[in-house]
């Protein structure tokens, strides 16, 4: 067997991972975008109830931005506490969102990153909305939004299109991580615009 040919892969280039670490290399992939996700997602929910509040006049008494015990903030007086409690939901899946559809076109991985994050972030909002609606539990987001006034129909609406196209999207997040490594990128406004690659002339001699 020639020297090197158990490091070396085809042409001199090195070969891959074994396939016995794939997966756990994917796996720790996954985990860590699913953890940042969520410090994301808890992140930019909690903003978003901080500028509700300051927006609708609110005195914030308290808050916390840490990651853990989960961000709080707590407003007394506040005169409109269905535009405090919206805003962190609405906040948390648009912020992500619009980051990631306004990062540049050539930063091609950072935006695959990126709508990963922000589809973890559409679908945790969604799903935190059902299951505090579920528990009803009063400090949760949903009963306090029902006992501010809001009806039961907007905030079902919210979590089951959020919640729906969160799935979607999330799934081949998901699917693309694990079986590729990367996540599919989200057209851009330039590729309608970019021309079709060239294609190599086949004619006369023999391609290397």
């Amino acid at each position: 067997m020639p020297f090197g040919s158990r490091d070396r892969g085809v042409g001199g280039s090195p070969s891959r991972l074994p396939s016995s670490r794939r997966p756990i290399r994917r796996l720790a992939r996954f985990a860590g975008l699913t953890a940042v996700g969520w410090g994301v997602m808890t992140l930019t929910h909690e903003l978003g109830h901080l500028l509700g509040g300051w927006a609708g006049g609110g005195t914030l008494r308290s808050a916390w931005l840490g990651p853990w015990p989960p961000p709080y903030s707590s407003f007394q007086p506040d005169p409109y506490p269905a535009l405090t409690l919206w805003a962190g939901p609405l906040f948390g899946v648009a912020a992500p969102l619009l980051f990631a559809a306004l990062l540049p076109a050539r930063w091609t991985k950072r935006r695959r990153w990126a709508w990963f994050l922000a589809d973890f972030c559409l679908l945790a909002n969604s799903c935190y909305l059902a299951v505090s609606w579920f528990t009803g539990d009063r400090l949760l987001d949903a009963p306090r939004l029902l006992a501010a006034g809001v009806s039961p129909v907007w905030v079902g609406l919210f979590c089951v299109v959020a919640c729906g196209l969160g799935y979607v999207r999330f799934r081949a997040d998901c699917r693309a991580v694990w079986e590729h490594g990367a996540v599919p990128d989200q057209p851009s406004p330039d590729d309608a615009n970019r021309p079709p690659p060239d294609e190599p002339e086949t004619g006369g001699g023999s391609v290397v």
